[in-house]
């Protein structure tokens, strides 16, 4: 096991295995308790070589967020989130609930927003300059303006949804469009 730590490519390949083994505790436990012994046991490596990677559990956990939000805007580009969209406000509910339905479906990062826990994916995902520059690229794309602004307020949204989900998809559909697109003014054909 020692050998995997000397590769020449060791800080990365340290890296991902350690936040692979932090993905595996956030599966099993509440994110917020989850403490860099732990990560370091799970990882197979010492408190020493996981402090070398990652100062503090808040850097790890900011580590592992983009990570996860760069694989969630990498899944959604690559899904056919248009279908028979038309207009941008259809690719954007679509991407949406597209992004809803993958954290949701992963058992370490739907943990990071149970309702009855601190609201430590909230708190991630407003101070993550990655989730807020994907999201701002992904307005700018369907010719949303001021997307500064307005990708916060929708990374608010969705977090909203991931805490407090809608009765079922069709209810998450209506939600957006009918308060998300409105406030957007995305109603225009794509090109």
């Amino acid at each position: 096991m020692a050998g995997d730590w000397l590769a020449s490519n060791r800080g990365d390949v340290a890296a991902e295995k350690i936040l692979d083994a932090a993905e595996e505790l956030f599966a099993r436990h509440d994110p917020g308790s989850v403490g860099m012994n732990d990560i370091a046991k799970a990882s197979g490596c010492s408190r020493a070589t996981l402090y070398r990677y990652f100062e503090n559990r808040d850097a790890l956990y900011t580590a592992y967020v983009h990570r996860e939000a760069h694989r969630v805007f990498a899944e959604v580009g690559t899904l056919e989130t248009g279908g028979d969209a038309r207009t941008p406000g259809e690719l954007l509910v679509n991407g949406i609930l597209a992004s809803l339905h993958r954290v949701r479906e992963s058992p370490a990062l739907s943990a990071w927003f149970a309702p009855d826990r601190r609201p430590i994916g909230g708190d991630m995902a407003e101070r993550s300059e990655v989730i807020q520059a994907r999201t701002e690229a992904y307005l700018m794309a369907l010719g949303v303006d001021d997307v500064e602004r307005r990708a916060r307020w929708l990374v608010r949204v969705m977090v909203s949804l991931l805490v407090f989900p809608g009765r079922d998809d069709a209810d998450e559909r209506a939600m957006l469009e009918e308060f998300v697109l409105p406030t957007l003014e995305l109603t225009q054909p794509v090109d």
